[in-house]
């Protein structure tokens, strides 16, 4: 790097600090967010409240001046968050309350899930619900008393007020429960070791799906409820065992889910990408936020469908999600941002959620013209697709049927809905965009990277993999530490906080996978690497599950073990997966031992809530099952790789190299002037074949 002269250096110091106190004096106040790098915190860095980040220098402050610690955690697409920032957080009769009584914190749940965990857990002990934003109370230790979500001005100075009076006059009450409650927060996340347990059956499994079944809508997918959330990891397992056990049934639920969501407006047909869950039962009308870690898993969710039923909407729906994060997410350096806002600017200059996306039949037609007939019948602008005087844009029929109302082939239909759509994107990018969160987080960076190798893998487009790579070479270059462990978050060249364990986890699922499809040794090694340190690092020696916290980051009031698979997998039951399929590379370093610890520990639950629980199943098939390692050696390996890797095959793991490789597996395979490929398990292998037809007739 070119050495800047000392007092060119300081003239540079000097412009950004005037640059700085510029950019201060455009607003009445400035608080500590302006100093983060957060779009969230730094939306709220001139609200009259005195904010502070989650630093331990704060946490010490507040117990230094004996004052209660007011704690309120949201995120950047977050609509709630937004409403209650401007009837509260920028009122200054709020603030002089607030900066009177309370240290006053403000925290990104996505850069610091492991607090939002613990208060999460909280308020839904306290109150029986929970969400964002979350708002806590806590004594100057950080123990919990009392939390609410959103609240109007009015509810919110009375609650904090008469908080305060008491914390005044009677302490004590509140200190005992805030300390019952601390119990209460420690004991829901003991997790008991259960090393004489049996291993869970196929026969269990069998049961505890017919269980989770009872909860299936089988005629607009998802469950029986709304809102809907798109749960990709409980599709995924569905399609793993459903395939696996030749479940018509299971799989018929499986593909009528993916195709409502498909039509749903909860997938943006416009602009391609999903949505975060739907308020209604249809997959209608969206909460207009769009997460990429929703996109990562869908894209590979939908990727994987293709290659098992060839249904070409799925390969559509995937290859649009991919173009949206290429579109509006990418960093230039291939890392990938978190969200776009659930609102934007409408006509009246209001911030407005879904104003960006939806629209008036008047538009419609004024802009489709001819096509517009078509277009109507396709994504019901009729009371099936209304929603407050707009539509928002939804299918309820297939290509054919409306071919055939219209008298069209399907090509002739095609062209006129891409034709429409593209009006649409053109007249859409006049309007103002939502907002966008451009952090960068290394665990949903993984799941995106994932999705990216399995879109490569069944899809077949190379540029997939192009793009897979530049974000796996981001992420060793920018979201490694020193010391080989990862970073949680990154903007503009500053990464500050260490990983937790869903970014160890997610990454190491993703660089499998990508060693899968390229056969670079590389990427399995920072695999293995990754999980030798989580094992060091992050490990409960007990129960063998893992800490999501590493054992050099400050203490909590807990420290988590995170068992339940939510909208993302449970960091936890993403590494049992990640140590089996180690395991099967590396048979002496113990990974199998641990992750069928882990299974024991946890596998209790199935039974009852396998919902909660669909990342953990993959182990039970895993178990249960033949899970093959298939190893090409050869000049014509990487060929042979892909023809193999297109086929959903998740029961297996695939290694090649051109001559003898690094791995066992790889050792003492070659055979000069031929690529053979071995059919294993467990290191033992069958007679080696020469085409991937005879690998799956094997298999």
């Amino acid at each position: 790097m070119q050495k800047i002269a000392p007092v060119l250096l300081v003239l540079l110091f000097l412009l950004n600090g005037c640059a700085q106190k510029k950019e201060n004096m455009n607003h009445k106040y400035t608080n500590a967010l302006i100093n983060e790098t957060s779009p969230y915190l730094l939306q709220h860095a001139h609200n009259p409240v005195n904010w502070e980040a989650w630093h331990p220098e704060v946490l010490k402050k507040a117990q230094d001046e004996n004052k209660l610690l007011l704690i309120s955690i949201g995120y950047a697409a977050c609509h709630w968050c937004h409403v209650m920032e401007h009837e509260c957080f920028e009122d200054e009769e709020v603030a002089k309350m607030m900066n009177e009584n309370f240290i006053n914190i403000k925290i990104d749940r996505e850069e610091r899930p492991d607090v939002d965990q613990i208060y999460m857990d909280a308020i839904q002990m306290m109150t029986g619900n929970g969400g964002w934003p979350l708002n806590i109370v806590a004594l100057p230790d950080g123990k919990p008393f009392w939390g609410a979500t959103y609240l109007p001005k009015d509810s919110w100075i009375k609650s904090l007020n008469q908080l305060t009076d008491l914390y005044k006059t009677d302490p004590n009450k509140i200190i005992g429960y805030a300390s019952d409650l601390e119990k209460g927060i420690q004991a829901i996340n003991l997790v008991e070791s259960a090393t004489d347990t049996d291993s869970y059956s196929i026969n269990q499994l069998n049961g505890a799906v017919e269980n989770w079944s009872t909860y299936f809508d089988t005629f607009l997918g998802g469950y029986k409820q709304a809102p809907k959330f798109m749960m990709p990891n409980n599709i995924d397992f569905l399609l793993h065992y459903g395939t696996s056990q030749n479940d018509e049934r299971i799989l018929e639920y499986v593909n009528t889910t993916l195709t409502r969501m498909a039509y749903g407006g909860i997938f943006d047909h416009v602009g391609g990408g999903f949505s975060r869950y739907s308020v209604d039962t249809k997959w209608h009308v969206p909460h207009f936020e769009k997460m990429l870690y929703d996109n990562g898993q869908l894209v590979s969710l939908y990727s994987k469908a293709y290659a098992v039923t060839k249904n070409e909407l799925y390969k559509k729906i995937a290859e649009e999600s991919i173009a949206f994060v290429l579109e509006e997410l990418t960093d230039e350096n291939g890392g990938f941002y978190s969200s776009l806002d659930a609102d934007s600017i409408d006509d009246t200059g209001e911030l407005e959620e879904g104003a960006y996306y939806v629209w008036t039949e008047e538009e419609l037609k004024n802009l489709l013209n001819s096509n517009f007939e078509v277009f109507k019948d396709y994504f019901n602008i009729n009371s099936y697709g209304e929603w407050e005087e707009n539509y928002v844009l939804i299918r309820d029929k297939s290509d054919e049927e409306i071919a055939t109302k219209h008298n069209l082939s399907l090509a002739s239909l095609k062209v006129k809905i891409d034709e429409s759509l593209n009006i649409l994107k053109e007249e859409r990018s006049k309007r103002e965009k939502p907002r966008l969160d451009d952090k960068i987080l290394t665990s949903w960076n993984g799941l995106m990277l994932k999705g990216l190798v399995d879109a490569y893998r069944y899809l077949e487009d190379e540029t997939y993999l192009e793009i897979a790579l530049k974000n796996a070479t981001f992420i060793q270059k920018e979201m490694k530490k020193t010391d080989d462990g990862l970073f949680r978050n990154h903007k503009k060249g500053k990464s500050n906080i260490n990983g937790f364990l869903e970014d160890y986890a997610t990454v190491i699922e993703a660089y499998i996978s990508l060693y899968e499809v390229t056969f670079d040794i590389k990427w399995l090694e920072e695999a293995q690497a990754l999980a030798d340190y989580a094992i060091s690092h992050f490990q409960d020696k007990e129960s063998k599950l893992f800490y999501f916290t590493s054992d050099e980051d400050d203490s909590l009031i807990r420290r988590t073990i995170e068992t339940n698979d939510n909208v993302i997998s449970a960091s936890n039951s993403i590494m049992g997966k990640n140590l089996l399929k180690l395991h099967k590379l590396y048979m002496n370093k113990g990974y199998g031992n641990i992750a069928h610890q882990m299974l024991k520990a946890i596998q209790g639950n199935f039974d009852e809530s396998a919902q909660g629980y669909s990342n953990w199943l993959h182990l039970v098939l895993y178990e249960n099952l033949n899970f093959h390692e298939i190893a090409i050696v050869g000049e014509d390996y990487k060929t042979l790789g892909k023809e193999i890797s297109k086929n959903y095959l998740p029961n297996s793991i695939l290694v090649g190299s051109p001559k003898e490789g690094a791995i066992d597996l790889l050792k003492s395979r070659y055979n000069d002037g031929e690529t053979l490929i071995y059919v294993c398990i467990e290191g033992t292998c069958k007679l080696p074949v020469k085409s991937a037809i005879e690998v799956l007739n094997q298999l």
